[in-house]
């Protein structure tokens, strides 16, 4: 039986009514949406519609007091066509999307079709008799505890890095080792932005190194001001840009903070709003980035933020070999394999990347970039059997759109 206050899901097997699943998310989402954002008025009438479907303790079909399978399949195509009808308002605000995957996964458990009739307009009246009081809502800017709340799962995560010469691990597991010099974007949704800079490793050389990491955190209603944070080699604040420590003075400034556990060589930041952790490091002369972010927070962007090097790798026109085939470096190739091999048995993805950057650079501390970037990946993955990447999985065939897909990276370079 589910604590009072807290009913179950549709799906569960107890079967509470949706009735209440929607107040539940009404609430939940009360504190995030924007002024110009209309998800307030689409979740209140969903919310009236099941009310016409079926009243508590008449089962008309649907169990234990909940609308029949046809009235809530016709109440979530009106929620779907409510929410695409205010989606132009709604870009960036987290509640929207949130209210877009939560419909997506109604729908899916009780075998709703996208087309259909929808539900009519609600008639909007006094609050139902006997429902109970509403139950408290979690903290709006607790990002994984209003997920599970609302969709009686947990969130979802994603991975990515970029470390050494770099070498960039994106949100779908491919593994690129880039030659981009200047500033290239990491990260470009509504949330979140980061864009780190690099330069050759020596003159002359193709390889080349991040030397310089900018993180802005967007402005977010009541639970944050936008924040910036800046690290360059050898210097690696552990506070933002203004010298605060947290999102503000705002109700859920706290949902944001930045710490250090080593001074100068490793940054912690955690964005509990948005389900982010990322992790800044200064190894041997570069700067590392790894990030475990919430897949809603990650695929929040628009076709023109579609730059981000998370999600689509390295352009093709920028990916370096890291082949040991006829490569002249500062340190002989089986040297570079040897001092790898001490922190990297696995000869993975990652030892490969361990043994270009010391080959190329001549500098054996790039041993500990290429083992931390594997240590905070077992940290930050959700799936620790897509830990170890290997050339025949990390860097999958070109399609067209991905060629063309480097073609404007590289003139957006250009332009810069």
């Amino acid at each position: 039986m589910g604590d009072r206050g807290q009913p179950p899901g549709p799906g569960s097997p107890h079967g509470s009514p949706p009735t209440l699943i929607t107040l539940t998310l009404l609430l939940l989402l009360s504190g995030q949406a924007h002024s110009q954002c209309k998800i307030l008025r689409c979740n209140a009438e969903y919310t009236l519609s099941l009310r016409g479907g079926g009243s508590p303790g008449t089962p008309r079909g649907g169990g234990r007091g909940g609308p029949a399978p046809g009235a809530l399949c016709r109440a979530l195509r009106s929620y779907a066509l409510c929410t695409r009808r205010t989606a132009r308002t709604c870009r960036g605000d987290l509640a929207f999307h949130s209210a877009v995957h939560g419909i997506e996964d109604l729908m899916i458990q009780h075998n709703c079709s996208r087309q259909g009739p929808t539900a009519p307009p609600p008639a909007r009246g006094p609050a139902l008799p006997g429902a109970g009081p509403a139950p408290l809502s979690p903290d709006p800017c607790d990002y994984e505890a209003r997920f599970s709340r609302l969709h009686g799962r947990a969130p979802g995560f994603l991975h990515c890095a970029s470390f050494g010469d770099p070498h960039v691990r994106s949100f779908h597991h491919h593994f690129h080792t880039c030659r981009v010099q200047g500033a290239w974007p990491l990260l470009d949704n509504d949330f979140l932005f980061v864009q780190a800079t690099s330069s050759p490793v020596a003159s002359g050389a193709n390889a080349t190194t991040t030397r310089k990491i900018t993180i802005i955190f967007k402005n977010m209603q009541e639970c944050i001001d936008q924040k910036v944070y800046q690290a360059e080699v050898d210097n690696l604040p552990a506070a933002f840009e203004d010298g605060s420590v947290n999102g503000g003075d705002r109700p859920g400034g706290s949902s944001l903070s930045i710490r250090t556990a080593n001074p100068g060589s490793h940054v912690e930041i955690r964005a509990a709003y948005i389900g982010t952790t990322i992790v800044i490091r200064q190894t041997a002369g570069q700067l590392s980035f790894s990030i475990r972010v919430a897949e809603d927070v990650a695929r929040a962007f628009s076709a023109e933020q579609d730059l981000q090097l998370c999600v689509g790798g390295c352009p093709p026109s920028q990916r370096l070999s890291r082949s040991e085939r006829n490569r002249r470096g500062a340190i002989a190739v089986d040297t570079a394999r040897r001092l790898c091999k001490e922190g990297l048995p696995v000869e993975d993805a990652y030892f490969q990347s361990c043994v270009f950057d010391v080959s190329v650079s001549g500098d054996p501390n790039f041993t500990v970039a290429a083992q931390t970037a594997l240590d905070d990946a077992r940290v930050f993955l959700p799936d620790l059997e897509k830990l170890h990447l290997f050339p025949s999985d990390a860097a999958p065939p070109l399609s067209p759109a991905s060629r063309l897909l480097s073609g404007l990276f590289v003139l957006w370079l250009c332009i810069q």
